[in-house]
């Protein structure tokens, strides 16, 4: 896909319905749909299980396009469904017994990722598309990085030459309204180019989402980079022009109108806790508050514990982490690289990590939290995560329960080499177990021998009666047998 073909793209009159959940109740389903139109253009109309009529609330006129909302819910069926104009989808709203979720992450590339052709980038979309004919998703969850923002940095001349600035330069230089209309405007282009390409389209508009960014949906390593540029003007600002288009394109919402799902209402963390018959997704934010020293912040910090504490009786949670819980030993590779000057790049990378040697203390608060959850209050707790481009699983061994990590990644980004699993899996078998006689452990997919695969993936989380079990698809491979967790 060229550069031109993504402009012709973005530039179409209409985008959506896009598709976010937003809970359930044993009767019903909580549903959002987002469309994006020219401005001033006629909405075509929605109506819920081809009956009611929904209104659309208006979130916001940027750039001669309006984002508009309908809520709505349908009832329990695993056939229900909505109408957009002339076109019907259904949405498979059981979330019984028998249950389907999807999950993927690293949703692009750091470099060409609009030139592939699209039968290439999204070959998994589709397959996932195929998946869905044949059992219906009730869930897609989105780990992180559902865009790849990094070409921000290029947007326009003023921030391509702070980008080149000296430190100074940089420190002294204000964030100006042409800054800000141009780093906003390709935030929201960008998603629109992502979102409209007909194999993600395809389930976004079938299968509710719920989405939690990482770095990429912001630019390489936002929270990690040194305190100084952090602080900039500019680097502040173009955080705020990505929280916008986030809250509009993956909260489908207004930036100063959170949905309730979001627990922090002054908006300083978008973290989130969404309920369902049976089962409780909560994502923690882990870039709105990171720092160098930091992963969630205070407002995580004080939000996330409540979250997880006050999950109802008997449900399941599954925790969102974007980047991984469990993970190989990396401060023997953090000692190494600041030993060498031009490697040293690479320290942001490394910091993104909850094992990182400068969120140790952090890392054990977390699993200790954990930890406490599954046993004190008695919930099966299953860790998602993707970020690292390859898939893995791990398992947490507290006093009590066994917490099954599942990481996957990533849908569309290209596969490491080889030779990069390898030396994941070698930093893997030196092993790190922060909290004494809890280990945790990475192990390799059900019948493969690597701890990490190098192959694109999803994963799929399925629920019969009581019983779950998770399942990768790997590209050019095929499915891993049943994980029971």
């Amino acid at each position: 896909m060229t550069s031109t073909e993504a402009k012709t793209l973005s530039d179409q009159n209409l985008f959506g319905p896009f598709l976010f959940a937003r809970g359930a109740d044993t009767r019903t389903v909580k549903l959002a749909a987002l469309v994006v139109a020219h401005e001033g253009a006629e909405i075509p109309e929605l109506r819920a299980n081809g009956r009611d009529v929904i209104a659309p609330t208006k979130l916001a006129t940027l750039f001669g396009r309006s984002y508009w909302r309908f809520d709505f819910e349908l009832p329990k069926s695993r056939t229900a469904g909505y109408s957009f104009g002339n076109e019907t989808y259904e949405v498979c709203t059981d979330l019984g017994d028998d249950l389907r979720i999807g999950f993927v992450s690293c949703n692009g590339q750091e470099d060409g990722d609009l030139d592939r052709p699209l039968e290439d980038r999204n070959a998994l979309w589709a397959d996932l598309g195929h998946e869905h004919a044949k059992q219906p998703f009730s869930l897609l969850l989105h780990g992180g990085d559902q865009i790849y923002a990094d070409g921000v940095w290029h947007c326009h001349p003023d921030i391509i030459a702070w980008d080149k600035a000296k430190r100074r330069e940089r420190m002294a230089t204000g964030f100006s309204d042409v800054m800000r209309d141009a780093v906003l405007k390709f935030y929201l282009d960008h998603y629109l180019a992502i979102y409209g390409q007909p194999q993600i389209s395809h389930m976004l508009a079938r299968v509710p989402s719920l989405m939690m960014w990482d770095d990429h949906d912001i630019f390489d390593g936002w929270g990690s980079h040194k305190k100084w540029f952090q602080g900039t003007a500019v680097a502040r600002g173009m955080f705020a022009c990505a929280r916008e288009a986030f809250c509009l394109m993956q909260l489908g919402c207004a930036p100063d109108e959170l949905p309730n799902m979001v627990m922090d209402r002054d908006g300083k963390s978008l973290a989130w806790r969404v309920d369902f018959p049976g089962v409780t997704i909560i994502a923690p934010d882990l870039r709105s508050e990171r720092t160098p020293d930091a992963i969630m912040g205070e407002h995580g910090w004080r939000d996330v514990p409540k979250a997880l504490e006050t999950v109802p009786d008997g449900n399941r949670i599954l925790l969102m982490s974007s980047v991984p819980v469990i993970g190989p030993r990396l401060s023997l590779v953090e000692m190494m690289l600041h030993l060498l000057p031009k490697a040293q790049k690479y320290e942001d990378d490394l910091r993104d990590q909850w094992q990182s040697r400068w969120h140790r203390r952090e890392w054990c608060r977390f699993l200790e939290l954990i930890e406490q959850v599954a046993n004190d209050h008695d919930h099966e707790i299953t860790l998602l995560s993707g970020e690292i481009h390859v898939a893995t699983r791990g398992t947490f061994e507290t006093r009590g329960k066994t917490i099954h990590q599942l990481v996957a990644s990533g849908i569309s980004h290209t596969a490491p080499p080889v030779t990069f699993a390898r030396a994941l899996g070698l930093l893997a078998w030196i092993g790190d177990n922060p909290l004494p006689d809890r280990p945790t452990k990475l192990k390799p997919l059900p019948e493969r021998k690597g701890t990490y695969c190098a192959a694109r993936n999803y994963l799929t989380l399925s629920r019969d009666d009581t019983n779950w079990h998770a399942n990768w698809h790997l590209e050019g491979i095929g499915w891993t047998p049943d994980l029971r967790i």
